[in-house]
């Protein structure tokens, strides 16, 4: 499908990357301990870009691109807090601003699928360490319907064609949608992923030029893996109630994508 590999190789990432790039407010719930595993030490970073995180604190504070902003008071302190990453969209944050500093755009489409960490109680749907497919193309003119497309064909290549879509809300990405697919052994659909179009708020502080848009996704590895295989609690698949035996004893496969 032509993507390229995104590096995934850090698991602690500063709130600045996990949110504040991300357009998500100082306040939301997700950035509360609840949700997030902080890091002691090293409890911060000073290791950011200082002019684009000026951008990105007016942008919240005030506004601009079209929006109205959060109308709050911005602090870089809580954006250095260190923590461990809870979305490989912090990934895609760093790759869209790498790409932006470029001289001349080029299209690009990258993926990368790693383990992400949220403080989670955990059930036979729910870890507190899992592992997330992400995904991303980033191009002029691209809409909702060709992240529908992508998503279908993904999971059709996977062997699941039955999908359900329905809206959502995210603060970085307009239109918004997350992704179920029937499981068998649960008889119900369950939700494997999210996905929509990244906001102006996130890609213009950046750099990158009017008119690009980038429809993103952010996909459960363990779940589809769950529906696929028959599995029931995904405690069974990943953790230390894993029957080493069965993965023994399961054939070595190549998916075609």
């Amino acid at each position: 499908m032509g993507f390229s590999e995104m590096p995934t190789n850090m698991f602690v990432e500063s709130s600045f990357w996990n949110f504040d790039a991300l357009f998500q407010p100082q306040q939301h719930p997700a950035r509360d301990s609840h949700d997030t595993f902080f890091l002691k030490a090293p409890a911060t970073t000073t290791q950011l870009p200082d002019d684009y995180l000026e951008k990105v604190k007016q942008v919240h504070q005030y506004g601009g691109y079209g929006s109205k902003g959060y109308g709050y008071d911005w602090k870089r302190d809580e954006a250095e807090k260190n923590l461990l990453r809870t979305h490989t969209t912090a990934v895609s944050a760093r790759m869209l601003y790498k790409l932006a500093q470029e001289k001349t755009f080029a299209p690009k489409r990258y993926y990368s699928i790693d383990r992400v960490f949220r403080n989670e109680a955990v059930d036979r749907t729910h870890l507190a360490e899992f592992h997330q497919i992400e995904g991303l193309i980033c191009d002029y003119g691209l809409t909702l319907g060709d992240l529908i497309g992508v998503l279908e064909d993904f999971f059709s290549r996977l062997g699941m064609p039955k999908l359900r879509f329905k809206p959502a809300y995210n603060p970085y990405t307009e239109p918004s949608m997350e992704i179920f697919s029937y499981h068998e052994g649960f008889k119900k659909w369950v939700e494997i992923g999210n996905s929509g179009m990244f906001r102006p708020e996130m890609l213009l502080p950046m750099g990158l030029p009017e008119g690009v848009n980038v429809i993103a996704w952010g996909l459960s590895l363990e779940r589809p893996t769950m529906i696929l295989q028959g599995i029931d609690n995904i405690r069974n698949l990943f953790g230390p109630k894993v029957d080493f035996n069965k993965i023994k004893g399961r054939p070595m496969c190549r998916v075609g994508l």
